[in-house]
């Protein structure tokens, strides 16, 4: 999964950055992520607010920084989208073996 993030690399650019980062982190999911800061670039995804997340080169958010949360949400539904309830009974599932994981560390 290649996970980009657009934008100039303002605040809000750094703040989705991270909650990507932290996302991927909890999910325990392999991703590359970049930076694309070139406007050229940006636009070339129709891109005309930023930040903006893309995934797999579908834009998923712009002109907004999605929480980790909803990140986690938008991961999950676009390795899995033509089966929401497949992707939402995947991410129970990480996520309670990571909690069980947690309980016995």
């Amino acid at each position: 999964m290649v996970i980009k993030i657009l934008g100039s690399g303002c605040a809000n650019c750094k703040k989705l950055e991270a909650n990507v980062r932290e996302a991927v982190k909890e999910m325990g999911i392999k991703a590359t992520i970049e930076k694309v800061q070139d406007f050229k670039d940006i636009m070339s995804y129709g891109v005309m607010k930023t930040p903006a997340l893309v995934v797999d080169e579908q834009v998923k958010v712009m002109g907004r920084v999605p929480s980790v949360e909803d990140i986690k949400k938008i991961l999950v539904n676009h390795d899995c989208p033509s089966n929401g309830w497949f992707a939402l009974n995947l991410y129970a599932s990480v996520t309670s073996q990571r909690l069980k994981a947690l309980a016995f560390t």
